[in-house]
């Protein structure tokens, strides 16, 4: 069987010494050095950029058999192919290519397996009533991507180019796309640093590479209400950080605490942060809460800013925009705001607390009923039996509306 050079060699870059490359080389500094970094930085950009047009592919000769959409497990299957584009310091983006569905082989001293260069993107297609294949707001996803891998010296890209090479992609394995409601195949660009060395410095060579899983419901039985516990011991992002870039070493380090917060019966997280303990993200989502005004009973909703410790989520951001749109002319005010768990306990304890949700790629949106913190459980405004709020689930039907198709909307791009 042929070698494939995209998963063993990585071409001669592998051997590139770090005194080639400034470690600064794709860092957007406000000011420059008067010698050699800026002249480095302009010789990488002129390098090849993604080109679609070079796009080779290689199609399986076993494909695989469909599972039944209620036997679907995020994450546990994968379609026939994958998208892999090598990156060198010397020759920038090299032919992009599908090939089937394989192992990666890379040397034991890679570079992402020592210092974690790597980023990754969440994103979905969905399958609209009609038959339609779409994706949600793809240009996101890639300007965050291009911010994740800038931060940690590994090489950006034309974003246009790579959605329309997942778009590509996702035509050719549109049976994997589930047709019912509430399913999607599932899409994880990734993007590695492979040079073979321990060295640490900004890594010769690179692979993008882009698998895909059909998933399922998040709530395959409807909705369930989540509980948060409240939590400060650990510290999920900081300023000057890297908690607002989508980089694997960000999660790993919150399995513990997940693990903690479970054995007290709780599901996930609710990082705060600071000696004011001020509220961040749960879990993996961003986190949202409705509320009264005290004094005017004016209805409110808050998230935090993305201040630097945020990770700046596509349904965040539209969760944001269709609040304005459409819960502003009933008199709600949305506010990107610092606020303190004190904060949202003194408003439940006063009934001014409406409902709270997390927000992101996976279950759009996600209930909360209470958040355990010093010892109390504080509760998120749902009545007793009631697993969604009102707010929640208009967002839900919003986003999901514009996702599948339902609207024309400009978030929703037709491949």
């Amino acid at each position: 069987m042929a070698r494939q050079p995209v998963f063993n060699g990585l071409r001669s870059c592998l051997t590139t010494s770090r005194k080639e490359l400034s470690p600064f080389h794709s860092l957007n500094w406000q000011f420059r050095r008067p010698y050699s970094i800026q002249s480095q930085e302009d010789a990488i950009a002129k390098l090849p950029n993604i080109d679609p047009d070079a796009l080779s592919i290689t199609k399986t000769t076993t494909p695989k058999e469909l599972l039944p959409p209620e036997e679907l497990v995020f994450g546990r299957t994968f379609t026939d192919h994958m998208l892999s584009i090598e990156w060198t310091a010397s020759e920038g983006w090299l032919r992009p290519r599908i090939t089937p569905y394989q192992n990666l082989s890379l040397d034991p001293a890679t570079c992402v397996f020592h210092y974690a260069f790597e980023a990754f993107e969440g994103m979905k297609a969905y399958k609209s009533p009609n038959g339609d294949l779409r994706l949600f707001r793809p240009d996101r996803n890639m300007r965050r991507f291009n911010r994740s891998v800038e931060r940690i010296a590994l090489p950006t890209f034309d974003g246009k180019a790579l959605t329309e090479l997942i778009s590509r992609f996702v035509r050719m394995e549109e049976r994997f796309v589930p047709s019912s409601r509430g399913y999607s195949l599932y899409l994880r660009p990734t993007l590695i640093g492979t040079q073979r060395t321990l060295g640490v410095g900004p890594p010769g060579s690179a692979l993008l590479y882009l698998i895909a899983s059909p998933v399922g419901p998040y709530y395959p039985t409807g909705f369930k209400a989540i509980s948060l516990a409240a939590t400060s011991s650990a510290v999920r992002a900081w300023p000057g950080g890297v908690g607002d870039r989508k980089l694997g070493a960000n999660y790993a380090p919150c399995i513990v605490p997940q693990l903690e917060a479970a054995k007290r019966g709780y599901h996930q997280n609710l990082w705060l942060f600071g000696e004011e303990e001020s509220v961040t993200e749960a879990g993996t989502m961003n986190f949202f809460v409705c509320l009264r005004e005290k004094g005017t009973g004016k209805k409110m909703m808050w998230t935090a800013p993305l201040d630097g410790t945020i990770l700046e989520g596509v349904i965040r951001e539209s969760v944001l925009e269709l609040a304005r749109e459409k819960l502003g002319p009933e008199g709600w005010e949305v506010e990107e705001k610092n606020y303190t768990m004190r904060d949202l306990a003194e408003a439940a304890d006063e009934g001014r607390l409406i409902e709270a949700f997390g927000t992101g790629t996976a279950a759009v949106v996600s209930p909360v009923r209470k958040i355990n913190w010093r010892g109390r459980d504080v509760d998120c405004g749902l009545k007793a039996g009631e697993e969604v709020g009102e707010v929640t689930n208009r967002m839900k039907g919003w986003i999901e509306g514009i996702q599948y198709g339902d609207v024309e909307h400009r978030w929703s791009v037709k491949l």
